[in-house]
């Protein structure tokens, strides 16, 4: 079964680059470009793994992460963090807080990225949608 990945930023070049390279590898993508889009996609159809940026308009990746640990049943979808250099949380914070799975500085590698979600879907158990 083909893996659904949302990814939301609100850089439309990260977007377009990622968007690619998971296309490439199989994934099903999906993109929003900001956090409250991405909350209404997750809502229609929730993804395999989410990937989102910290810094957006109308909803920041942590509160677009809260909405989700809020929800009985989007709880255990796996968060990716993207964070801008020199606005890095700490990532041990940000796991244990915010339960997200990791955090991956700007700028990254598209390869990197498609690296670290698969390493992350391949740890997660199967998921139920």
């Amino acid at each position: 079964m083909t893996k659904k990945v949302l990814l939301c930023d609100d850089e439309v070049h990260i977007l377009r680059a990622a968007e690619i390279k998971f296309s490439r590898a199989g994934y099903d993508v999906r993109i929003a470009h900001d956090g409250q889009e991405a909350w209404e996609s997750i809502q229609k159809d929730p993804p395999d793994v989410l990937v989102t940026d910290l810094q957006m308009p109308r909803c920041n990746g942590l509160e677009l992460t809260a909405r989700i640990r809020g929800n009985s049943e989007l709880k255990n979808l796996p968060i990716l963090l993207l964070t801008a250099k020199g606005y890095e949380l700490s990532r041990e914070e940000l796991i244990a807080k915010w339960g997200v799975v990791d955090m991956l500085p700007k700028p990254f590698s598209p390869r990197e990225l498609v690296g670290l979600v698969d390493k992350i879907l391949n740890a997660a158990p199967a998921s139920t949608n």
